[in-house]
């Protein structure tokens, strides 16, 4: 339960949430529903519209700054972590989530995490993740392709703080969702690589959730899914792969699907020549036969080789 606004625990990483893939990112965002559920005072699992329709608790934004210790594909199996929750009122139709994985050494605790150390000044061996959701539900003709904003008439945010406008996601998101993509300006430094394109197909019994909806975290995957391609074409390893260390990665999720859908992958890197370690993905996912953006994401990655 919430205490002074901030939720905390000792997690002790398992199976579920280590890998070099996306299983961390689904750990992360059932917390964030838990964490949700605690400070609205909303069963976000069983959230009906005034006509008893469901309505779910959508990822529109997930930031991952991967630290030193703690980063995405960086856990092994019974490492002990202090995770600290804030939740934040973000609009009467959207909710804004904080979290930080902070190595059990460090002594953290339930110390809150506030948006000037997430934003500002982030302790280097810490994980910091940022989840924007919305609250939709399926439209008149019930298509994952056609999700309608709405509320659970029981959605209590009054009372939560509020994000400075300074640190608000928002204009970032809708810059990206415009353009296709987190990248639209060349990084000092880097220098861009052709486009390669790759070509997927929904999976329905990976890719899918309970909900009919595609799952969130296979968003990653599939991007992932798409980089790793793009590496053993450049003559890397899949071992190469799994190392990676994310330092930064941006995700937007600005559309679902139906069944049966197939996709197109635009991939794009961005290296630093003074620093060969270092380089930027850039992705996004559309449909293939509409070309209507689906998701994009860039991620920030140390090799280390």
């Amino acid at each position: 339960m919430p205490n002074n606004n901030t939720l905390s625990r000792r997690v002790v990483v398992d199976p579920g949430m280590s890998s070099g893939g996306s299983l961390v990112f689904g750990e992360i965002g059932d917390w964030t529903w838990e964490a949700v559920s605690a400070s609205c005072q909303t069963n976000v699992y069983a959230a009906r519209t005034a006509d008893g329709d469901p309505i779910y608790l959508s990822f529109y934004y997930y930031r991952v700054r991967g630290g030193k210790i703690v980063h995405p594909h960086g856990l092994g199996f019974g490492d002990e972590l202090d995770l600290t929750s804030q939740v934040f009122q973000f609009g009467s139709r959207s909710i804004l989530t904080l979290h930080v994985l902070a190595p059990a050494e460090l002594g953290r605790g339930d110390f809150p995490v506030t948006p000037e150390e997430f934003y500002e000044n982030p302790h280097s061996d810490c994980m910091y993740v940022e989840n924007f959701n919305r609250w939709v539900t399926r439209g008149p003709y019930g298509a994952n392709s056609d999700l309608a904003a709405t509320a659970p008439s029981d959605f209590q945010f009054a009372e939560l703080p509020r994000i400075p406008n300074r640190f608000s996601p928002r204009t970032v998101i809708g810059r990206a969702r415009e353009a296709g993509t987190f990248c639209a300006d060349l990084p000092p430094g880097f220098v861009a690589d052709p486009v390669h394109r790759y070509e997927y197909s929904l999976d329905s019994v990976r890719d899918v959730n309970g909900a009919g909806l595609m799952y969130f975290a296979s968003y990653f995957a599939i991007f992932d899914t798409a980089l790793l391609r793009r590496w053993r074409e450049l003559g890397r390893d899949d071992a190469q792969f799994l190392k990676r260390r994310v330092v930064d990665q941006k995700l937007g999720f600005f559309g679902n699907a139906d069944l049966g859908s197939v996709f197109t992958i635009s991939v794009r890197r961005w290296c630093d020549a003074a620093r060969p370690e270092l380089e930027i993905a850039d992705l996004n996912l559309r449909d293939a036969v509409s070309g209507r953006l689906l998701a994009a994401t860039s991620i920030e990655i140390e090799s280390g080789w």
